[in-house]
C-alpha cells in the first residue's frame, strides 16, 4: 500500500506510528464505522475537523469519535471570537483531503492543531492517514509534538 503524505512525514521525522487499513464504505464514513472495522474502541479513534475562525484563519480540531465538537471551546482555545465548520465544498481545495480522509498532518497548508484533552492518558490515538481507508496509530504526545499542537478541553 502506498504511503500517504502524513505517513511519509512521520517516517522522515522518525515518529513511531503504525498504519492501519480498512475497507471503505462511502455510505458511512463515521468514526463509529471506522472503529468497528479496525476493531479499536471508539474512544481511541479521533476525527479531524477543519474549522474557520471569524478572522478567516483555519485550524484542525482533532476530537475523539465519542465527542461532538464544541465550537465555543475551540474558539476559546484558539483565542477567536467564534469558529465554524468549513463547508464540504472547500474542504479538498483547502487541505488536499476529502471528507473521511482528513489528517492533521500533511495537508496542503499546515494549520494549527487543537487536540481534545480526551487524548490525555491514552497510550495511543488513531487518526486519518490522509485518505479514506487508511489510519495512523500513534501516541497523542507524538501528535502534539509533531504538529506543535495545543491540547484543549472540548466542553
Amino acid at each position: 500500500m502506498s504511503k500517504t503524505n502524513a505517513e511519509r512525514l512521520l517516517k522522515q521525522s522518525n515518529v513511531s506510528f503504525e498504519s492501519i487499513s480498512y475497507p471503505v464504505d462511502l455510505s458511512d464514513l463515521s468514526a463509529q464505522a471506522v472503529s468497528e472495522k479496525i476493531k479499536f474502541p471508539l474512544s481511541s479513534v479521533f476525527k479531524t475537523l477543519v474549522l474557520e475562525d471569524d478572522q478567516k484563519n483555519y485550524l484542525f480540531a482533532v476530537i475523539s469519535g465519542e465527542e461532538e465538537v464544541n465550537l465555543k471551546a475551540v474558539a476559546r482555545a484558539s483565542a477567536a471570537k467564534k469558529v465554524s465548520l468549513v463547508p464540504m465544498k472547500v474542504l479538498e481545495s483547502l487541505t488536499g483531503y476529502v471528507r473521511g480522509g482528513v489528517s492533521p498532518i500533511g495537508a496542503k497548508k499546515a494549520f494549527p492543531v487543537f487536540l481534545s484533552d480526551r487524548a490525555i492518558g491514552q497510550p495511543f490515538i488513531i487518526i486519518s492517514a490522509g485518505k479514506r481507508g487508511q489510519q495512523i496509530k500513534l501516541s497523542p504526545d507524538d501528535l502534539l509534538e509533531f504538529t506543535s499542537g495545543i491540547l484543549y478541553r472540548n466542553r
